[in-house]
């Protein structure tokens, strides 16, 4: 039955027997207190403040508490429950991400790795997690760097690290972190220090931040630091607001170089083959007729090395020969024939191309020339060629055929 339950029973674990719940009020706090000294008091063989030694459970002494004496094994009991717990709590497990450091009163015992472990509880060992493969980073803002050729430049850095030992990360350096931002920083300018304002902003910028991390990692090395740097990540750069306008002015005078440049290249590529494959074309035109010029000068010196020997056994008919293929030679490219008649005032005018054509229209010289007069005259009273007896015309034939060899001679 309840201690509290109706019927006038009065079941009070802590030995208020008297008047107080006929009164309606709570139990006095003062009795609880001294009732639960009593009872511990019971549980450890002391006696009590009255000089009384609880031995048992009894009813009487105005406590309800129950009580007993369990001496020397209550207390290894306890003790002995208290140390399994307390050795239970040295069990720590290690994720696999993790590094375990051990310490024993503040200085390092040994690093474990992923898994469950043991280590000497608290207060003799404590146990410090990393998270060695989280990637961290360190932010640097507004930096403003003076480079090589004393430009100011502004930066706005980023690094991205993550832990390598979790042992030199905790015990070699004190604050880490702040350690990292000042070595990011010494870093930096040392480089950009070194490097004209151009290399910064535009084209050595790979070059500048590979030496920075390079650099970086060399410092934090020789610190052992236990850091590793995976990248230097360049956010911004540029020049100082104050001086932004004219900067802008010079970007835009470099732009404006670069495209002239490619523009000249342009042309140059396209000039450039042209003008090689024209002089090609005039070298191969001029080998050409310097081969065709010496074929020629070669064949006319054999011809005329060959001339000269048939002149050589024959010279008459040589030189029949020869004025005979000079005149085909003169006479083959003219359609008209003037004659000069030694002793004579005449002139004849032989019209060929008209004798040939009436020669192949079938019909005879001498009708040709009475039907359409093919001959004229220079003066009105000389005869036509046609008229002439044969004996008058050859004699003029041959003298002038005489005169022409002579001036061949």
């Amino acid at each position: 039955m309840a201690w509290n339950e109706p019927g006038g029973n009065d079941n009070d674990p802590w030995g208020n027997r008297k008047n107080n719940n006929d009164s309606g009020g709570p139990p006095d706090l003062d009795e609880v207190v001294k009732n639960v000294k009593k009872w511990f008091e019971s549980l450890t063989g002391k006696k009590s403040s009255g000089g009384a030694t609880r031995t048992g459970g009894g009813s009487g002494g105005g406590s309800g508490l129950p009580s007993g004496n369990i001496g020397g094994k209550g207390l290894g009991l306890i003790a002995g429950v208290v140390g399994v717990f307390w050795l239970a709590s040295g069990i720590y497990v290690i994720q696999p991400a993790q590094a375990g450091v051990v310490q024993q009163f503040g200085a390092f015992v040994k690093t474990t790795g992923s898994g469950p472990h043991w280590h000497l509880p608290w207060p003799l060992q404590t146990v410090e997690k990393i998270d060695v493969e989280e990637i961290r980073s360190a932010k640097l803002v507004n930096q403003l760097i003076l480079t090589q050729d004393e430009n100011i430049v502004d930066i706005d850095l980023a690094v991205q690290y993550n832990i390598k030992s979790a042992e030199e990360y905790l015990f070699n350096v004190r604050g880490p972190d702040r350690t990292l931002e000042e070595v990011v920083e010494s870093a930096v300018r040392e480089v950009v220090g070194s490097t004209d304002l151009e290399s910064v902003l535009t084209t050595g910028r790979d070059v500048v931040w590979n030496t920075t991390l390079a650099s970086l990692q060399e410092v934090l090395d020789a610190y052992k630091s236990g850091i590793f740097v995976t990248a230097v990540n360049l956010e911004r750069a540029q020049p100082p607001e104050e001086v932004q306008a004219a900067f802008s002015d010079a970007i835009k005078a470099r732009e404006d170089k670069e495209r002239f440049i490619n523009e000249a290249q342009a042309y140059r590529n396209e000039v450039l083959p042209r003008a090689r494959g024209d002089a090609q074309r005039a070298l191969e035109e001029s080998e050409a007729y310097k081969t065709r010029v010496e074929q020629a000068a070669i064949g006319e010196s054999e011809r005329f090395l060959s001339l000269l020997t048939e002149y050589s056994k024959a010279p008459e008919v040589t030189r029949e020969r020869l004025y005979l293929e000079a005149m085909e030679s003169v006479l083959g490219n003219t359609s008209k024939v003037l004659i000069d008649g030694d002793g004579g005032n005449s002139l004849m005018y032989l019209p060929i191309d008209k004798l040939i054509d009436q020669n192949r229209g079938g019909n005879t010289a001498g009708g040709a020339l009475n039907g359409e007069t093919p001959l004229n005259s220079m003066s009105n009273d000389s005869p036509r060629f046609s008229d002439l007896p044969n004996e008058i015309n050859l004699p003029a034939r041959e003298s002038l055929r005489s005169r022409e060899r002579g001036s061949i001679r």
